[in-house]
């Protein structure tokens, strides 16, 4: 029986490659067969998460580092159409990069909502774009997005970050629709809180106390890891995901379910 998750002879564009998530994804990616371009602002970070990578999508072609800004969205066209030009068309598309912001309401500024919303929401929907143009994609591609649990359910201090996850996620399912017609699957992750180097910038305010609390209230399942969203990347990307667009799947243990 063959194996649904053999990912042998795909092209997948994976960004914030750097760490966290995205490379762990990346990492698995490979290691299903996967031929793997990483994508994120830190050249050296790229090269570590390249080094790891499984040689057997070696079988199609070398794994790619392609480091790039998302942040300067109105670059993001001539990039993606050379990246496609070199590499070939893709087979997915999984946007792990993000911005993280704890910030109250009382100090938001209009620069720090439009920076959030720039990296967590705008990149996603131009990138989406770019990948939806005839000869950028094969036939039964796959886009997902690293969302949050927090574009689902408000927290304080995240009305910025939940935002643009929220519209995200709001992105995703017009999008599903949208790009169905095209073969084109559009899914979200929505993690909870995983301990990443985003975790634990966003929680150097808050003692290891405080953070044991709101897991235990919070989080039935503790604190997730990287490879745990990783996991249901793969199962989206790959032939497991098939008949699934337009979903969030919560990976999050337990969060929502509260």
């Amino acid at each position: 029986m063959a194996n649904p998750l053999d990912l042998t002879g795909k092209t997948i564009l994976v960004t914030g490659a750097s760490g966290g998530i995205g490379r762990s994804a990346a990492v698995l990616l490979s290691g299903l067969g996967g031929r793997v371009i990483v994508t994120g602002r830190n050249t050296a970070a790229l090269e570590e998460t390249a080094a790891a990578l499984s040689t057997g999508g070696a079988k199609q072609g070398c794994h790619r580092v392609a480091a790039f800004d998302l942040a300067n969205l109105e670059e993001i066209p001539a990039w993606f159409a050379t990246l496609v030009e070199e590499a070939g068309p893709l087979d997915a598309l999984v946007h792990c990069a993000g911005a993280a912001s704890m910030l109250p309401l009382r100090a938001l500024r209009l620069e720090h909502l439009d920076q959030v919303m720039r990296i967590n929401f705008y990149a996603a929907a131009v990138l989406t774009r770019e990948f939806a143009r005839k000869r950028a994609y094969r036939e039964g591609a796959s886009i997902v997005y690293v969302a949050s649990v927090a574009g689902m359910l408000g927290a304080p201090a995240r009305a910025a970050y939940s935002a643009s996850k929220g519209a995200l996620i709001a992105f995703a399912r017009s999008a599903a629709i949208e790009l169905a017609k095209s073969g084109i699957r559009v899914n979200c992750i929505a993690p909870s809180y995983v301990r990443t180097d985003m975790y634990e910038k966003s929680m150097a305010s808050v003692t290891p106390e405080q953070m044991n609390s709101l897991l235990e209230n919070t989080q039935p399942l503790g604190l997730g890891t990287p490879e745990d969203v990783a996991h249901a990347i793969a199962f989206l990307v790959a032939g497991t995901g098939r008949w699934i667009t337009g979903s969030v799947l919560a990976v999050d243990g337990g969060y929502a379910a509260q």
